[in-house]
């Protein structure tokens, strides 16, 4: 990994798992959004498409407005955060010439957003993945021209999963313009009818379908040989890679004892290997869970996450909470980003 140079000292703590709604977004991507409004309550409800988030106010708040969130991160304690894309909008099955619009928008508002505040904020790119050689290009553009550190994408890619083959230049060009990718899940239902109705029910599919998601995202790049085939790419998923710290050993069973379906790199290799080439976040809520993560995979690739404003953060609280952790996930996360 090459070290890139921003002209600022690596602060005491970074954030990489920070979501940004931007004021220039709204309406950008036709019929299907993404738009702020407003109950007779006075409730707020964010719409992409035919998906509705209820409860959730973007306006006045740190995901909307950069002065809230630089000065909510100072009284959190954290120094810098990556701001990436907001997961309900990443518009995979809009058409490509839409989404690819909408992504050199969001890109350039990243930009401008992390460049007013030098030392404090760098953005990850939103990308058009549903159309890969238009992904890589807005990847290169974002890296060379924007200066952005990162590529942001979905568990699965327009009904694709990170395994497909047609996402391997992709891959390939991550590792050649130096930056990681960074996955994290949408929402289910995004595209009409939920995939399971019961992941609707008490918001079962934020507590439990990302985990799912992430999960799967896992046994895809280690099963699907995407590691393998890329042994230079830098991959992080949020939230502690989902269950993988609880179902490391029986993914490892599986290879040990091989199923038919084992790709014989895994027979011959073992999963350990593939395991500590992920990157994941301490977004896991509690401190049992990240200590399971820390045995099964250790803490060399260990990153600090919050989804900083996000329903489930508490900056101030999990910056305490890193102890030890804090220079080890600060480190880690600088080697990340290129820092």
């Amino acid at each position: 990994m090459s070290g890139r140079r921003f002209g600022f000292p690596i602060p005491e703590v970074i954030d990489v798992h920070a979501h940004a709604v931007l004021p220039m977004s709204l309406g950008c991507a036709g019929a299907a959004g993404p738009e702020i409004g407003y109950r007779d309550d006075g409730s707020p409800f964010f719409r992409v498409g035919e998906y509705i988030l209820d409860g959730v106010r973007y306006e006045g708040s740190a995901f909307m407005d950069a002065d809230v969130r630089v000065a909510a991160m100072d009284a959190a304690g954290i120094g810098l955060q990556m701001i990436s894309p907001n997961p309900i909008t990443y518009f995979t099955r809009l058409d490509a010439a839409t989404a690819t619009d909408y992504t050199r928008a969001h890109n350039d508002a990243i930009a401008a957003t992390a460049a007013r505040f030098p030392g404090r904020l760098v953005g990850a790119a939103q990308l058009p993945m549903q159309d890969v050689p238009a992904a890589i290009a807005e990847l290169e553009r974002s890296v060379r021209e924007l200066g952005l550190v990162a590529a942001y994408i979905d568990t699965d890619i327009a009904d694709r999963t990170l395994d497909a083959p047609d996402l391997d230049d992709f891959y390939s060009a991550a590792v050649e313009l130096d930056v990681p990718v960074f996955i994290h899940p949408s929402p289910v239902g995004q595209a009409g009818p939920p995939d399971d109705a019961r992941l609707r029910r008490f918001d079962l599919d934020l507590l439990l379908g990302f985990s799912y998601d992430e999960t799967l995202a896992v046994g895809a790049l280690i099963f699907g040989g995407v590691l393998e085939r890329h042994p230079e790419l830098d991959v992080c998923l949020s939230h502690g890679g989902g269950t993988l710290a609880f179902v490391a050993r029986r993914f490892a069973r599986a290879v040990s004892k091989p199923r038919a379906w084992v790709p014989e790199f895994l027979v011959d290799n073992g999963i350990e290997p593939y395991l500590r080439r992920l990157w994941l976040d301490t977004h896991v809520h509690s401190a049992g869970s990240l200590q399971l993560l820390i045995d099964t995979v250790g803490t060399d690739r260990l990153v600090f996450g919050t989804n900083f404003a996000g329903w489930d953060a508490d900056g101030a609280t999990e910056v305490d909470a890193l102890g030890d952790l804090r220079t080890t996930t600060t480190n880690n996360a600088a080697r990340l980003l290129r820092l």
